[in-house]
C-alpha cells in the first residue's frame, strides 16, 4: 500500500487520545485500517497541563494504530479544542486597482490575509478565517466570487482565535513524540465532517459534541459555518457529580454513568437499586438508580442549557435564521440514556444522534462507528483532503518549473536585464493556510 494514500488523524481529548489511520476506497467512502486508543493523563479540559504524560499517551495509541494497521506513521492531522477557543464575526474588504479584471483566487487570498492581521488579545493567535458570503461593489449574498468583475470585494469572516501557547504545547507534544504535524483543525469542525449531511448544513444545523472536559459546538446554515463555541463543561463533571453525590471513587462513578445512568429521571422506580463494592473490606454501598439519575440529570440540563444559550446568541429565534434540521448530538457523552429526549425537550428542536458513518465505507468495524470516534474520524476526513492535494499541487509545481525553464531558455538575454520578473513564474501560489502553518512550523521550531 502505498504510504501516499493514507492519512492519519490524532485526536488528543481529555479522557482519552485516539490515533486512526484511513485511506479511500475505490468508492471514494472512507476504509479505517488501524486505530490506537490511550487514557488522556495530561490533558484538562481540552488544553495539555502535562507534557511529558501527554507524550506517553500519544505514543501508546501510535504504537497502538501501528500494530494494528501494520503501518509506520509518520505525520498526523490534530485537532484543536479546549476552553481557550473561542470565535469572532468580522467584515473586511479591498479596493481592486483594476475593477475590469475578473476577481481571481489572489483577491481572496489578499483579502484573507488582511484579517489575519487582526490584532489579537496578548498571548491569542488567529487559527482559521473561513469566508462566509462576499459583497461584489455592494451586491450581497454572493458565495462564489471568482470570475465576477468589481472594484471593492468585501466579505464576512468567521475568525477563530486560540491562546498561542495551548497551540505550541500541542504542537510540542506531537514533534516530542516522534511525529511531523502535517495540519491543525478545530475539533468541531472535524466531527461536522463526519457526521453532518450537505443537506443538513444547507438546511441550518448545530453540531453538539459532548466530550470529557468540553462540549463542543458548530452552527451550519445555507452551508456556511456560522458558529462555532467550545463550553468548558462535559462528561467529566458528570461523574465528578456523581462521585461527590454517591461518595464513591472516579472508576466506579465511571461505571455506573456508562451501565446504569440516565438523563431522564423519571424513568427509574424507587426500588431500583444498585450494589457498589466497599473499599478495603468496609460494606458495599448500595445506591437508587432514581438518585443516580437526578444527579446526572442536574449536569446534562445545565450542559444543554449553555448549549441553547450560544445557538440563541446566534439568533437562530429569528425566523431568518432558524435551523431547520434541528441538534446533532455526538461524542461519548451523545451515549447517555434518553440525552436525546432531554434536549428535545430543553430546546423544542428536532434532535438525533450522530454516528461518523456519513463518509464511512459500509463493512467498517461497529466500535468505529460510535459517536466517540466523530472527531478522529473527521480528522481523518480533513487529512486525506491534504492528502488528495498534494499530488495535484506537485504537478503544477513541475508544470511551472517546466515553463519557468523553458521562458529562461527562450529570453535568457532578457532575464539577465531584470531577473526578478521570471523568477516568479516557478513559484506556485500558496494558500493562506500553507502559510500560516509554515510560520507556525517556524514558531515551533524558534522555541526549541
Amino acid at each position: 500500500m502505498e504510504q501516499n494514500d493514507i492519512a492519519v488523524g490524532l485526536d488528543i481529548g481529555t479522557t482519552k487520545i485516539v490515533a486512526m489511520i484511513g485511506r479511500k476506497n475505490e468508492y471514494g467512502k472512507m476504509e479505517i485500517i488501524g486505530i490506537g486508543k490511550a487514557k488522556s493523563l495530561g490533558v484538562h479540559r481540552g488544553v495539555v497541563n502535562n507534557i511529558t504524560q501527554t507524550i506517553q499517551s500519544i505514543q501508546q495509541a501510535i504504537q497502538e494504530a501501528e500494530a494494528d494497521s501494520g503501518l509506520k506513521i509518520k505525520d498526523v492531522v490534530v485537532g484543536i479544542a479546549g476552553q481557550h477557543i473561542r470565535s469572532l464575526q468580522h467584515s473586511d474588504y479591498i479596493t481592486r486597482p483594476n475593477p475590469d479584471e475578473v476577481i481571481d483566487a489572489s483577491d481572496i487570498e489578499q483579502l484573507c490575509n488582511q484579517v489575519h492581521k487582526l490584532v489579537m488579545l496578548p498571548g491569542e493567535e488567529i487559527i482559521h478565517v473561513l469566508p462566509q458570503e462576499f459583497k461584489v461593489d455592494g451586491q450581497a449574498e454572493i458565495k462564489e466570487p471568482i470570475g465576477m468583475y468589481g472594484g471593492r470585494l468585501e466579505a464576512n469572516f468567521h475568525v477563530v482565535v486560540g491562546q498561542v501557547s495551548s497551540i505550541r504545547n500541542i504542537g510540542r507534544c506531537v514533534k516530542s513524540a516522534g511525529l511531523e504535524l502535517s495540519a491543525v483543525t478545530l475539533e468541531p469542525l472535524a466531527s461536522a465532517n463526519a457526521v453532518l449531511s450537505q443537506e443538513e448544513k444547507e438546511a441550518g444545523v448545530a453540531l453538539v459534541d459532548i466530550g470529557g472536559g468540553t462540549t463542543d459546538l458548530a452552527i451550519f446554515k445555507d452551508g456556511i459555518i456560522r458558529h462555532t463555541a467550545v463550553i468548558p463543561f462535559g462528561g467529566g463533571v458528570i461523574t465528578e457529580d456523581i462521585k461527590e453525590g454517591c461518595s464513591i471513587i472516579e472508576k466506579q462513578a465511571e461505571l455506573l454513568k456508562v451501565k446504569f445512568g440516565s438523563a431522564w429521571p423519571g424513568e427509574n422506580k424507587d426500588n431500583e437499586i444498585v450494589s457498589i463494592p466497599g473499599l478495603r473490606g468496609r460494606e458495599p454501598k448500595e445506591i437508587t438508580l432514581k438518585n443516580l439519575s437526578k444527579i446526572i440529570h442536574a449536569r446534562v440540563v445545565e450542559i444543554i442549557e449553555q448549549v441553547f444559550l450560544e445557538i440563541k446568541n446566534y439568533g437562530h429565534e429569528e425566523q431568518k435564521k432558524k435551523l431547520i434540521a434541528g441538534i446533532v448530538l455526538t461524542g461519548g457523552g451523545a451515549q447517555l440514556k434518553h440525552i436525546k429526549q432531554l434536549v428535545e425537550y430543553i430546546t423544542g428542536m428536532d434532535t438525533r444522534i450522530g454516528y461518523p458513518n456519513e463518509h464511512l465505507a459500509g463493512d467498517s468495524d461497529v466500535e468505529t462507528t460510535s459517536p466517540v470516534y466523530a472527531t478522529a474520524v473527521g480528522l481523518v476526513l480533513n487529512s486525506l483532503e491534504i492528502v488528495k492535494k498534494q499530488p495535484q499541487e506537485e504537478l503544477m509545481e513541475e508544470a511551472a518549473e517546466e515553463e519557468a525553464r523553458s521562458e529562461m531558455h527562450d529570453y535568457e538575454e532578457e532575464e539577465e536585464k531584470d531577473p526578478q520578473e521570471h523568477q516568479t513564474i516557478s513559484q506556485p501560489r500558496r494558500t493562506i493556510f500553507e502559510k500560516w502553518f509554515e510560520k507556525f512550523k517556524d514558531f515551533l521550531d524558534n522555541a526549541e
